[in-house]
């Protein structure tokens, strides 16, 4: 039997069903339609006049595509469980899942590649990804928890340091940052990393807006300085599909790859 012990209300679940269809640009007749529900009943259930059922709320979730994060809070604050677990990626239950990037990781070599999840935090890292920090300067140890690549893009003792064309590459970041954070609340932790980095010297206050139009090119390479060379890289980012977990859907994979012949041969030299 669920249960309303978390304290939520209609209204709370109102007006972050109004947020996300307004996100995702569907009307109250287009979402009800594709719910199969009828515009009354949404318009009831976005003004806390009814309560939705879960089935409903997992049906509108689905419908808006929402991801498990964001169903989950959709679910509490109509006042049900969660339906989705977010495990450790440690602990019990997501052994294939680290299996899979143990071996999407060794795969890459002899070119970087890493995890973080959806606040950018490293969670693992693959022998070639370590050695390339380590030239170029940057510690991945350390007790304040795990390296953060946002905090690292946009810090002045950071990548600043050591990417040329440092403002493109960081802006692009903060925008992939920021289409993380649709829907969120200000106890978003990832919000108050954004908070936080676009505090640091000599930050644009601008970085939150993106301007594909400046980039002629079809991927944007990446040219760090390391050991008086210049190293040029394009990235892709994969995730895994229909996940069920919420830790295993937030989970990005970023691969480097040598976008010209001089770095392939650089890195495949390296110790």
């Amino acid at each position: 039997m669920e249960t309303n012990a978390l304290k939520n209300n209609g209204s709370e679940f109102g007006n972050l069903l109004r947020k996300w269809r307004q996100i995702r640009g569907f009307s109250q007749l287009d979402l009800a339609l594709a719910a199969e529900s009828s515009a009354r009943h949404l318009s009831f259930l976005e003004t806390g006049r009814a309560k939705p059922s879960r089935e409903m709320v997992l049906r509108l979730a689905e419908t808006m595509d929402l991801p498990l994060r964001d169903r989950n809070r959709l679910l509490n604050d109509a006042g049900f469980r969660a339906a989705y677990a977010e495990r450790s990626l440690e602990g019990e239950g997501l052994d294939q899942v680290r299996r899979a990037l143990d071996y999407i990781l060794a795969q890459q070599e002899p070119y970087p590649a890493l995890v973080m999840n959806r606040c950018f935090d490293v969670l693992m890292i693959n022998h070639a990804g370590a050695k390339m920090m380590q030239a170029l300067g940057f510690q991945l140890g350390g007790t304040a928890g795990p390296p953060n690549i946002l905090r690292l893009s946009l810090h002045p003792d950071g990548f600043r340091t050591v990417v040329k064309d440092w403002e493109r590459m960081a802006r692009h970041m903060i925008y992939r940052a920021y289409r993380q954070v649709n829907g969120q609340d200000d106890s978003d932790p990832l919000l108050k990393i954004l908070d936080e980095v676009l505090t640091y010297p000599d930050v644009p206050k601008d970085f939150f807006f993106e301007d594909p139009s400046q980039d002629a090119l079809p991927v944007l390479p990446i040219e760090m300085e390391m050991n008086g060379v210049t190293l040029s890289w394009i990235t892709t980012v994969a995730s895994f599909g229909t996940p069920q977990d919420v830790t295993a859907q937030e989970i990005m994979v970023e691969s480097m790859f040598p976008a010209n012949a001089e770095t392939e041969a650089i890195v495949k030299a390296m110790p």
